[in-house]
């Protein structure tokens, strides 16, 4: 039976833009945006090239990146999004799994202690042991340690822009803004071999929550309590939630996150979904209720508009106003 509407004559196709074309120049769709065939973009290290509107990817395996920031937020190697407040050291990631045996070249723990009278914790301090070198980053600086045991494993450190980076010859690469957010990340070599609260790295972000005992969690505060250093801590029983808390802060700690969602984050909304951030940002601004207010929003802000920049969508958010950054000082 006849169908009303308008179709393209036979061998053409749709452009999805209300005209018709040959198959070869099909256009691609990514992050709601449109792409002419031959057109490339970056995804993560590889990049897609649109072919008669599909993309064609190189299969490259990329670093895997895990980000700990502001009042207790994790994201793990394999994206997954929660957060654990608890005050002791925890195991970030380490490379000994598995039986008592197998060796390891590498662990990342994180102190975290308080911050605010809510009870939430920041991380205070990194430590870093990479063989039989400790290395410990606290208050801005870091100092290495000798130990008698483990192998020689080289490691180099830079500053770049904010951050001090320390990159290691086993492929572990550690990047902290000397405050409270630090980035972790991995070689393709340590997929689904390295435990601890950033995840195994595998690829699967559901079976993140692995315990030290190996087995498959579903409640983020057993989990991060398996990986706490000292039997001496307690554990952490309920989730804090600081705007609760301090009600007074929650109306100021929304319109300060409110940029996250506004327009000028716009490029990046279709790229990085900002609600969690959001949520992580107003959870921090009602937090930070001892000093550091500003200093509490700004590393949430700059955790979203880190994930923007890394996907290729680069935001220029700071203001004179709004966490401004002397870039002469640091120059």
């Amino acid at each position: 039976e006849c169908v009303s509407g308008c179709v393209c004559p036979e061998g053409l196709f749709d452009d999805g833009k209300g005209g018709c074309v040959e198959e070869k120049d099909c256009p691609c769709i990514h992050n709601n945006q449109w792409y002419s065939p031959g057109q490339k973009i970056t995804v993560d290290c590889n990049t897609c090239t649109c072919q008669k509107g599909v993309w064609s990817c190189t299969e490259d395996v990329c670093y895997g990146t895990c980000m700990i920031y502001g009042s207790g937020h994790y994201i793990t190697f394999d994206g997954k999004f929660y957060d654990f407040d608890g005050s002791c050291e925890y195991v970030a990631t380490q490379d000994f799994c598995g039986d008592k045996n197998s060796g390891g070249s590498f662990s990342i723990i994180t102190e975290n202690v308080p911050c605010g009278t809510t009870g939430v914790t920041c991380s205070k301090a990194i430590k870093m042991f990479l063989g039989k070198t400790e290395l410990k980053l606290e208050n801005k600086d870091y100092k290495e340690i000798q130990r008698d045991i483990g192998d020689d494993v080289h490691y180099w450190n830079r500053t770049v822009g904010l951050y001090l980076v320390i990159e290691a010859s086993n492929g572990v690469m550690l990047i902290w803004d000397k405050k409270t957010t630090v980035f972790i990340k991995l070689t393709p070599d340590y997929k689904g071999k390295v435990c601890g609260l950033c995840g195994n790295f595998d690829g699967k972000s559901n079976n993140d929550f692995t315990t030290r005992s190996g087995l498959q969690e579903t409640n983020a505060l057993k989990f991060g309590n398996s990986w706490k250093q000292s039997s001496m801590c307690p554990d952490v029983t309920q989730e804090i939630k600081p705007c609760d808390v301090k009600p007074h802060r929650k109306s100021w700690a929304e319109k300060e996150c409110s940029i996250i969602r506004s327009e000028v984050f716009k490029i990046c909304h279709s790229k990085v979904d900002p609600i969690p951030f959001y949520e992580a940002c107003v959870h921090d601004a009602c937090s930070c209720d001892s000093g550091g207010d500003c200093e509490c929003f700004c590393s949430a802000v700059a955790a979203y508009a880190q994930e923007c920049t890394k996907a290729q969508a680069c935001v220029f958010w700071r203001t004179p106003d709004i966490c401004p950054i002397f870039c002469d000082y640091y120059n």
